[in-house]
Protein backbone atom coordinates (compact mmCIF):
# COMPACT_ATOMS: atom_id res chain seq x y z
CA UNK A 1 0.00 0.00 0.00
CA UNK A 2 0.85 3.87 -0.40
CA UNK A 3 -0.86 6.65 1.08
CA UNK A 4 -1.18 9.72 -0.70
CA UNK A 5 1.96 11.36 -1.72
CA UNK A 6 1.50 15.14 -0.13
CA UNK A 7 2.98 17.73 -2.00
CA UNK A 8 4.42 20.87 -0.45
CA UNK A 9 5.65 24.66 -2.12
CA UNK A 10 8.93 25.79 -1.22
CA UNK A 11 9.13 27.62 1.94
CA UNK A 12 5.67 25.76 2.90
CA UNK A 13 5.51 26.52 6.56
CA UNK A 14 2.15 24.05 7.39
CA UNK A 15 3.03 20.39 6.90
CA UNK A 16 0.48 19.34 10.02
CA UNK A 17 -1.72 17.75 7.19
CA UNK A 18 0.75 14.93 6.83
CA UNK A 19 1.06 13.68 10.32
CA UNK A 20 -2.14 11.19 10.48
CA UNK A 21 -0.26 9.58 7.35
CA UNK A 22 0.86 6.74 9.54
CA UNK A 23 -1.95 6.25 11.38
CA UNK A 24 -3.99 5.92 7.84
CA UNK A 25 -1.52 3.29 6.65
CA UNK A 26 -0.46 1.30 9.93
CA UNK A 27 -4.93 0.82 10.69
CA UNK A 28 -4.89 -0.23 6.65
CA UNK A 29 -2.39 -2.84 7.22
CA UNK A 30 -3.49 -3.95 10.66
CA UNK A 31 -0.62 -2.98 12.85
CA UNK A 32 -0.57 -3.51 16.67
CA UNK A 33 -0.19 -0.46 18.51
CA UNK A 34 3.35 -0.37 19.48
CA UNK A 35 3.93 -0.80 15.77
CA UNK A 36 1.59 1.97 15.06
CA UNK A 37 3.85 4.06 17.28
CA UNK A 38 6.82 3.87 15.97
CA UNK A 39 5.58 4.45 12.82
CA UNK A 40 4.23 7.19 13.97
CA UNK A 41 7.41 8.27 15.36
CA UNK A 42 9.62 8.08 12.63
CA UNK A 43 7.39 9.82 10.41
CA UNK A 44 6.97 12.93 12.86
CA UNK A 45 11.23 12.75 13.06
CA UNK A 46 11.06 13.13 9.01
CA UNK A 47 8.22 15.89 9.03
CA UNK A 48 9.76 17.83 11.47
CA UNK A 49 13.00 18.18 9.17
CA UNK A 50 11.05 19.15 6.03
CA UNK A 51 10.35 23.02 6.67
CA UNK A 52 14.53 23.10 7.02
CA UNK A 53 14.78 21.34 3.07
CA UNK A 54 11.56 22.88 1.47
CA UNK A 55 13.78 26.73 1.46
CA UNK A 56 15.44 24.53 -1.56
CA UNK A 57 12.49 24.23 -3.62
CA UNK A 58 9.45 21.95 -3.63
CA UNK A 59 8.76 18.87 -2.01
CA UNK A 60 6.91 15.68 -0.91
CA UNK A 61 6.35 13.02 1.78
CA UNK A 62 4.47 9.82 1.73
CA UNK A 63 4.87 6.08 3.25
CA UNK A 64 4.24 2.60 1.80
CA UNK A 65 4.91 -0.60 2.85
CA UNK A 66 5.47 -4.48 0.59
CA UNK A 67 4.67 -6.59 2.68
CA UNK A 68 5.86 -6.06 6.93
CA UNK A 69 8.78 -3.85 5.03
CA UNK A 70 7.81 -0.13 5.28
CA UNK A 71 9.22 2.80 4.06
CA UNK A 72 8.68 6.61 4.93
CA UNK A 73 10.07 8.67 2.51
CA UNK A 74 10.50 12.84 1.68
CA UNK A 75 11.62 14.18 -1.51
CA UNK A 76 12.85 17.27 -2.46
CA UNK A 77 13.07 18.97 -5.92
CA UNK A 78 15.65 21.81 -5.86
CA UNK A 79 14.68 24.68 -7.97
CA UNK A 80 18.08 25.90 -8.62
CA UNK A 81 21.30 25.27 -7.19
CA UNK A 82 22.15 26.96 -4.17
CA UNK A 83 22.80 30.61 -4.08
CA UNK A 84 27.02 30.63 -4.03
CA UNK A 85 27.11 31.60 -0.10
CA UNK A 86 24.90 29.27 0.95
CA UNK A 87 26.83 26.18 -1.08
CA UNK A 88 29.89 27.58 0.54
CA UNK A 89 28.04 27.27 3.77
CA UNK A 90 27.10 24.00 3.33
CA UNK A 91 30.54 22.80 1.43
CA UNK A 92 32.39 24.23 4.70
CA UNK A 93 30.43 21.82 6.91
CA UNK A 94 31.08 18.84 5.06
CA UNK A 95 34.50 19.18 4.05
CA UNK A 96 35.59 18.80 7.87
CA UNK A 97 32.63 16.76 8.68
CA UNK A 98 31.95 19.21 12.14
CA UNK A 99 29.42 21.55 12.26
CA UNK A 100 29.19 22.65 16.16
CA UNK A 101 25.75 24.45 15.85
CA UNK A 102 24.28 20.66 14.30
CA UNK A 103 23.35 18.01 17.35
CA UNK A 104 22.03 14.92 17.22
CA UNK A 105 21.01 11.95 14.06
CA UNK A 106 18.84 14.50 12.70
CA UNK A 107 20.76 17.19 11.95
CA UNK A 108 23.74 14.61 10.54
CA UNK A 109 20.83 13.53 7.93
CA UNK A 110 19.82 17.73 7.36
CA UNK A 111 23.89 18.02 6.37
CA UNK A 112 23.83 14.63 4.08
CA UNK A 113 20.48 16.33 2.50
CA UNK A 114 21.96 19.55 1.86
CA UNK A 115 25.52 18.30 0.54
CA UNK A 116 24.37 16.50 -2.48
CA UNK A 117 22.23 19.64 -3.12
CA UNK A 118 24.91 21.73 -2.99
CA UNK A 119 26.32 19.19 -5.23
CA UNK A 120 24.06 18.30 -7.55
CA UNK A 121 25.93 20.59 -9.90
CA UNK A 122 28.48 18.01 -10.15
CA UNK A 123 25.79 15.66 -11.73
CA UNK A 124 24.77 18.02 -14.50
CA UNK A 125 28.42 19.29 -15.24
CA UNK A 126 28.15 23.32 -14.43
CA UNK A 127 30.34 23.23 -11.56
CA UNK A 128 33.77 23.85 -10.42
CA UNK A 129 33.63 21.41 -7.83
CA UNK A 130 35.33 18.06 -9.00
CA UNK A 131 33.37 14.65 -8.29
CA UNK A 132 36.27 13.60 -6.37
CA UNK A 133 36.15 16.79 -3.86
CA UNK A 134 32.49 15.80 -3.59
CA UNK A 135 32.89 12.19 -2.78
CA UNK A 136 34.96 13.24 -0.13
CA UNK A 137 32.92 15.73 1.60
CA UNK A 138 30.57 12.52 2.28
CA UNK A 139 33.16 10.33 2.79
CA UNK A 140 34.14 12.99 6.18
CA UNK A 141 30.73 12.98 7.18
CA UNK A 142 30.45 8.85 8.02
CA UNK A 143 27.89 6.63 6.31
CA UNK A 144 29.24 7.49 2.68
CA UNK A 145 27.90 5.65 0.04
CA UNK A 146 25.08 2.62 -0.07
CA UNK A 147 25.28 -1.00 -0.53
CA UNK A 148 26.78 -2.11 -4.13
CA UNK A 149 23.80 -1.61 -7.06
CA UNK A 150 21.87 1.12 -4.68
CA UNK A 151 23.74 4.35 -5.70
CA UNK A 152 25.61 6.88 -4.13
CA UNK A 153 24.46 9.09 -0.53
CA UNK A 154 24.61 8.57 2.97
CA UNK A 155 23.16 6.03 4.98
CA UNK A 156 22.54 5.32 8.75
CA UNK A 157 23.26 1.73 8.67
CA UNK A 158 26.74 2.40 7.55
CA UNK A 159 27.29 5.93 9.93
CA UNK A 160 26.74 3.42 12.52
CA UNK A 161 29.36 1.15 11.26
CA UNK A 162 31.55 3.77 10.40
CA UNK A 163 31.67 5.12 14.11
CA UNK A 164 32.15 2.05 16.29
CA UNK A 165 34.81 2.93 19.05
CA UNK A 166 33.64 6.70 18.93
CA UNK A 167 31.87 6.90 22.52
CA UNK A 168 30.67 10.50 22.08
CA UNK A 169 29.12 9.63 18.41
CA UNK A 170 27.47 6.13 20.20
CA UNK A 171 26.14 7.92 22.77
CA UNK A 172 24.58 10.28 20.38
CA UNK A 173 23.07 7.18 18.64
CA UNK A 174 21.92 5.55 21.87
CA UNK A 175 19.76 8.80 22.22
CA UNK A 176 18.04 9.30 18.75
CA UNK A 177 14.69 8.12 18.20
CA UNK A 178 15.27 7.47 14.52
CA UNK A 179 18.62 5.54 15.52
CA UNK A 180 16.84 3.82 17.52
CA UNK A 181 13.91 2.36 15.73
CA UNK A 182 14.76 2.54 12.37
CA UNK A 183 16.34 -0.18 10.60
CA UNK A 184 17.79 2.28 8.00
CA UNK A 185 17.82 5.47 6.41
CA UNK A 186 19.09 6.62 3.25
CA UNK A 187 19.66 9.89 1.65
CA UNK A 188 20.50 10.03 -1.93
CA UNK A 189 20.15 11.66 -5.45
CA UNK A 190 18.87 10.85 -8.33
CA UNK A 191 17.50 12.87 -11.50
CA UNK A 192 18.08 16.32 -9.06
CA UNK A 193 15.55 14.99 -6.75
CA UNK A 194 17.29 14.32 -3.17
CA UNK A 195 15.45 11.89 -1.05
CA UNK A 196 15.06 10.75 2.48
CA UNK A 197 14.24 7.30 3.45
CA UNK A 198 13.07 5.66 6.71
CA UNK A 199 13.15 1.95 6.10
CA UNK A 200 11.61 -0.42 9.07
CA UNK A 201 10.69 -3.56 9.47
CA UNK A 202 7.89 -5.23 11.22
Amino acid sequence: MKTDVYRFEKNAANIREITGAATKIAAYNGLGKKQELELNLLSEELVEMLPFLLKYGNGSFWIENTGSSYEVHAVVEPETLLPSEERARVMSVSSSGKNVAAVGIMNKIKEAAETLMANYAVTVGTSGTSADEHDRSLHKMGGYAYAAGEGEGWSLANYKESVKGNEEAWDELEKSIIANLADDVMVGILGGRVEITIKKKF
